[in-house]
């Protein structure tokens, strides 16, 4: 169980604001809500921000209070509204933001989203001199420094629902399924998804596998009386990766057919996972930003949480442990 930071209070702070941002995740809710709560339990006002870093810039928030966030731990999407600010990357607008928010009396602002959300976190700091701390919220799981991000496991089992339901179709029909989830330059999803329902094989942007390698997946199942398959992919950078796959078997000699899992991952009740995370997270937040901790996001490491510098998750990149494809790869055999 994940416990918050011991931190001593070392900042006055009268009012912080909220803001969710990029792609939406289920749990950021759960999120808000922590951040409102553990603030107000505080002393210290909150201003929730609507649609993300448009709405900042336009000066779109209202204050918050408990009953703001009461019945939302269970829903998901974002009460806040989120979107991706294409303004936001220029320096000036980053400055009338900072501006904005001292003029309205705010101290500091909580950011819950992904990388690029948290470099225009940084920069709002680095540039403005004003207090920011970011909440990973993105399903993809893809942040360096952190090993869980809101949202993850709930995407991860609203897709094992789906195979499951698909493997009986594929069963019954004999069939080939290529199953294509979310992750345009990220497996997580894609491996944690493959080996958590079975798949023969698992395609993945961190590791190159040929057509005629899945092909011999496919050739050794039936050797051993299997009249079904299922093949989970990552989306990849380019639309329509899972029908080119689809085609390239069909040469060969077998026919596969897709099913893409699209924006239903992003979207359902969040797993009591994410939402205790989520929880513990948002708390945290508030708490370092009340110990003068910034420039940084909470995340998680060996079941504790930590601050990790915006510095080193924007100059790194997380690396898929590829040890989970080898374990489908042989459970699957």
């Amino acid at each position: 169980m994940l416990t918050l930071p011991e931190l001593p209070r070392t900042k006055n702070y009268k009012a912080i604001a909220v803001l969710t941002s990029g792609g939406d995740a289920p749990g950021m809710n759960a999120a808000i809500r922590a951040v409102v709560r553990y603030a107000l339990a505080n002393g210290v006002e909150v201003h929730g921000v609507t649609k993300g870093y448009s709405g900042l810039i336009e000066g779109d928030m209202q204050p918050m209070t408990a009953s703001s966030v009461a019945n939302i731990i269970q829903r998901g999407g974002t009460i806040l509204k989120t979107d991706r600010c294409a303004a936001f990357f220029k320096k000036s607008v980053r400055q009338e933001a900072a501006n904005l928010l001292r003029r309205k009396g705010i101290d500091a602002l909580v950011v819950i989203g992904g990388d690029g959300s948290f470099r225009g976190a940084h920069l709002l700091e680095k540039e403005n001199d004003f207090p920011t701390i970011g909440i990973p919220g993105t399903i993809d799981n893809d942040i360096a420094g952190t090993e869980d991000t809101i949202g993850f496991d709930t995407a991860v089992n609203t897709a094992i629902e789906s195979i499951d339901k698909i493997r009986d179709t594929a069963s019954s029909h004999d069939r080939i399924f290529i199953v294509e989830v979310m992750g345009r330059s990220s497996g997580f999803i894609a491996s944690q998804v493959g080996l958590g329902g079975g798949a023969e094989t698992i395609l993945v942007p961190e590791k190159k596998v040929s057509v005629p390698e899945v092909a011999r997946t496919i050739e050794r199942g039936m050797k051993r009386g299997k009249s079904s398959s299922i093949i989970v992919m990552a989306e990849g950078e380019k639309p329509g990766l899972s029908y080119r796959v689809a085609e390239a078997l069909e040469k060969r000699g077998y026919s596969a057919k897709v099913c893409i899992l699209g924006h239903t991952q992003r979207g359902g009740v969040p797993t009591a996972h994410d939402r205790l995370i989520a929880s513990a997270m948002g708390a945290s937040a508030v708490a370092y930003l009340l110990a003068g901790k910034s420039d940084g996001m909470v995340a998680i490491q060996s079941n504790e949480l930590k601050l990790v510098p915006f510095k080193i998750m924007a100059d790194g990149k997380k690396k898929l442990p590829l040890d989970i494809l080898k374990l489908a790869q042989i459970l699957a055999t």
